[in-house]
């Protein structure tokens, strides 16, 4: 990397650049407003996957609301990465939170999750089965189709990898059964909160509720959800402040919902979280193709069809996003 690029890319850096112990103190009064005032309940329930957002927004409702008004909910299953809930039982450590451990894999395998994955995978490799992995991959945006290709990975017990095209039938399918795990830890994690009075804290950050990159009434349906106004590379410069731990803050994104290992930018995103966050950035803020190039490294082509790939997500987010629809409005 040449000198004027490396200049480019550390100006564009303060693209995003917070004054994070002001924004945390301003979100935290938000959180109290929005909690005890508006929704009148007495705490915050989240998810904690040992991920970078549900640790922030764990340490933004703990130092808003108190660790004694903060409980954190473990939600392991079948393909779950064991380092997860290792990470999250340390990071209610630090911040002296509650937790509980509820394994949802019992109810997934009662509600047929697992079976019906399999049962669509199965079109494709019919010997899938026992001891198999699996994943779903997106084509990046890059790939210069001009439009996205959703490819199934599969591992057999003896570790050989098989990467297809699914026809649509089968990725609906394989996608409807794996958010059936998304809509069931919000079950439990608004059981907690009904009997505890407390509200359900969500952990989009601003890349991931602007392209859709959630459950609809599952990991997208909460009460409030703290960091939605933030990007990524802005959540984390909070964790750093707030002292989510140094294991969490330098873990890639997963999704952790795949048996076989998965990065967010694999499974959904056409770049890494850092160059999506400059791509996102200098479309919502009206920049040039050029400037974004000359910050994330790619021609004024690829940030075109970036671009492009951001539309065409924010028009499938429509949908994540809309309420129930009514016939006639209920004044």
């Amino acid at each position: 990397m040449n000198v004027q690029m490396q200049q480019d890319r550390g100006r564009a850096v303060d693209w995003l650049r917070l004054d994070a112990p002001s924004e945390i103190e301003r979100i935290c009064g938000r959180i109290r407003d929005i909690v005890l005032r508006e929704l009148r309940r007495r705490g915050a329930v989240l998810g904690l996957s040992g991920g970078i957002d549900s640790s922030v927004t764990a340490a933004l409702c703990t130092k808003a609301l108190g660790p004694d008004k903060v409980l954190g909910v473990l939600m392991p299953e079948r393909d779950s990465d064991p380092d997860s809930a290792v990470l999250a039982t340390r990071l209610a450590e630090a911040l002296g939170i509650r937790t509980v451990r509820e394994d949802i894999a019992p109810a997934l395998a009662a509600s047929g999750c697992y079976e019906r994955r399999d049962g669509f995978i199965r079109q494709l490799v019919p010997d899938y089965g026992p001891g198999w992995g699996s994943k779903v991959v997106l084509e990046s945006a890059l790939s210069g189709r001009g439009y996205s290709i959703n490819w199934l990975v599969v591992q057999s017990p003896d570790g050989k990898q098989q990467k297809l095209r699914m026809p649509l039938e089968v990725y609906l399918g394989v996608i409807a059964a794996a958010n059936m795990k998304q809509r069931t830890r919000k079950q439990i994690e608004y059981y907690h909160a009904d009997r505890l009075n407390f509200a359900v804290a969500g952990t989009p950050n601003r890349l991931e509720f602007d392209q859709g990159f959630f459950v609809k009434n599952g990991d997208g349906a909460s009460d409030f959800k703290p960091i939605a106004h933030l990007y990524k590379s802005q959540v984390y410069q909070l964790a750093e402040v707030l002292g989510v731990p140094e294991e969490i803050r330098l873990r890639p994104p997963t999704t952790d919902t795949w048996s076989l290992p998965q990065t967010q930018d694999e499974y959904y995103f056409s770049l890494s979280h850092g160059d999506m966050d400059l791509c996102l950035y200098g479309l919502n803020n009206g920049l040039s193709a050029c400037d974004v190039g000359d910050a994330t490294g790619l021609t004024d082509h690829e940030v075109q069809s970036v671009w492009s790939d951001i539309d065409a997500k924010r028009r499938v987010a429509r949908y994540l996003h809309a309420p129930a629809q009514l016939i006639d409005e209920i004044k």
